[in-house]
């Protein structure tokens, strides 16, 4: 299988990302964000997190209107996966590849955007991601235990246009991942860290191909890299996510 990794400048999470494919096998190539096609042969292509463009004037936009992207838009449209984290999330919303034609469809105003923080500063933390067992995505089918992970980001929050986008997404089940406190409980803050509606950490596309989310389970794909480890602590790692979507690709 073969991955690729866009490098958008500031994207200082395109290793972790790239490491996080290898793990599962899969040969990965670099990709620079002025290229303007994927090398052939490409099954699934990952946008990673970081401070892409400085994070400076909604860098999710700027992102997507790249010369790579429109190659990454045909690719999933042709049924190709595409997995955006962090920064990466804001491109799919941005570009509205993710929720699809109608994400434009009121007055110009977005189904679904990300914007600050409720608490108007940068977040660093360690969060609890709950699957929806009934999603659509193919990077979390048949994932049964919550996934661990840190999140880092100033413009995280999803927030919902109005009650019938927030019905439709639920009714469809693309809310991939939300936030849980760590006994599995409703997340309210520092455990949903941004203030996200619907306490949404991942969406994705009604076909399942895409998936979007902000914290970064590239992060803890191996044992050590669980912040109690010494202490005994361990499981719940982001590994089986990236599995799932080299298999499923």
């Amino acid at each position: 299988m073969r991955a690729a990794v866009i490098v958008f400048p500031g994207s200082n999470c395109d290793r972790d990302l790239a490491v996080a494919f290898e793990a599962t096998g899969a040969e990965v190539t670099m990709v620079w964000h002025k290229d303007t096609t994927l090398p052939d042969g490409i099954d699934i292509v990952g946008l990673p997190g970081g401070f892409s463009f400085g994070d400076y004037l909604r860098c999710g936009a700027i992102a997507a209107n790249s010369p790579i992207c429109r190659s990454v838009i045909t690719h999933a449209e042709r049924g190709g996966y595409v997995l955006g984290i962090c920064n990466g999330f804001q491109v799919l919303v941005k570009s509205g590849l993710l929720l699809g034609d109608g994400e434009l469809e009121k007055n110009g105003r977005r189904a679904v955007t990300l914007t600050y923080n409720d608490s108007a500063r940068f977040e660093c933390r360690w969060v609890t991601l709950s699957p929806n067992p009934h999603s659509p995505s193919l990077f979390t089918q048949g994932l049964d235990q919550p996934i661990y992970c840190p999140a880092a980001h100033g413009e995280g929050r999803v927030v919902i246009r109005d009650e019938a986008t927030a019905q439709a997404l639920q009714a469809n089940n693309l809310i991939a991942l939300q936030y849980t406190a760590p006994d599995g409980g409703a997340a309210a803050y520092p455990h949903n860290p941004n203030g996200s509606a619907l306490n949404i950490a991942g969406l994705c596309n009604p076909e399942g191909n895409i998936l979007g989310l902000m914290p970064h389970p590239e992060d803890h794909i191996f044992p050590w890299q669980h912040p109690q480890q010494h202490h005994g602590a361990q499981g719940m790692m982001g590994l089986n996510l990236f599995i799932n979507g080299i298999k499923n690709a």
